[in-house]
């Protein structure tokens, strides 16, 4: 076994996005290979409504699965392909937008005006950019959750964890995607194959990682820090970066921990990125506007005929 050091930790930082939700971005629109397959993680929670009810109006997508989570409140989507529907606390959204997609994203809350949710975006390979778009909507119950002798907690969505298959499968880079609470104290290994990259985002309570001694949001090997220092605690809106290795190590705080664990086969392919849309060349991304502007854009029958 060899553990993953932690190769960076840093704070999620405020953004406005859709037509003004306040959230706070993990990572995204910034340097790709960290993170590949992955390019974007979205963190949007509050108890005020005008935070988040004026939503994500139609907009479109193309070259990308968005993994929508939500943990409480209520989402209602529509689409450019007759769809429509609500998410609601538990529930999971894996759209796979290939070719393209128009939809739109409202947050409604809760009853008491709570909302809470992520939004990952994987990349697709060139061989299934163009790919028909399709969803794989799944509830809570459908959802696998494992709970451990020592009380740890996973709820799985994708991949596998602890001999249990995730609620959604399929997916090209063959993703990793739980939700991971460990009581207060404990210290717990995870495996992680050592050809993926991989990434927590911690949500509630806090920990220390093994080898996580850099100081916040500054690589490691920048400021030579000792092996032997004691390990950086990572908090909530904590994105903890791992480096190389088939295992982590996550020593959970005097109120426990809850996080996003995510880790994936990189594509390593180029990366033309513009707003919703993602392809590999500045040219595919220019015929992709320019279908956006004259009308067709969608290569699937569309709703809005």
């Amino acid at each position: 076994m060899s553990l993953r050091p932690v190769r960076e930790i840093a704070s999620s930082t405020p953004t406005v996005e859709g037509a003004g939700v306040r959230l706070r971005r993990a990572f995204g629109f910034g340097n790709t290979d960290d993170f590949d397959p992955f390019l974007l993680l979205d963190d949007f929670r509050s108890d005020r409504s005008e935070d988040y009810i004026r939503g994500f109006p139609w907009h479109p997508h193309r070259g990308i699965e968005t993994i929508t989570y939500i943990l409480d409140g209520l989402i209602e989507h529509k689409d450019s392909l007759g769809n429509s529907g609500s998410l609601g606390a538990g529930d999971v959204q894996w759209m796979t937008a290939g070719s393209g997609i128009i939809h739109q994203e409202m947050p409604k809350g809760s009853r008491v005006g709570k909302m809470h949710g992520f939004q990952l975006w994987a990349n697709l390979p060139a061989a299934l950019k163009m790919t028909n778009p399709h969803y794989q909507d799944r509830s809570a119950g459908d959802v696998p959750e494992v709970v451990e002798d020592d009380g740890t907690k996973a709820r799985i969505i994708c991949g596998e964890l602890w001999g249990r298959a995730g609620a959604v499968d399929g997916i090209a880079a063959s993703p990793n995607y739980f939700d991971i609470t460990v009581p207060a104290g404990l210290s717990k290994s995870i495996k992680i194959d050592v050809e993926r990259n991989a990434f927590a985002y911690i949500f509630d309570g806090d920990a220390s990682f093994d080898d996580a001694s850099a100081p916040f949001g500054v690589l490691t090997e920048e400021v030579g820090a000792s092996p032997d220092a004691p390990p950086r605690r990572a908090s909530d809106h904590s994105l903890v970066l791992f480096d190389s290795g088939d295992e982590i190590r996550v020593n959970a705080g005097d109120h426990g921990v809850r996080f996003l664990l995510v880790s994936g086969k990189p594509i390593r392919e180029p990366v033309a990125w513009r707003g919703p849309i993602v392809m590999n060349t500045d040219s595919e991304l220019s015929v992709a506007f320019d279908e956006l502007q004259r009308g067709n854009f969608l290569k699937e029958k569309s709703a809005f005929a």
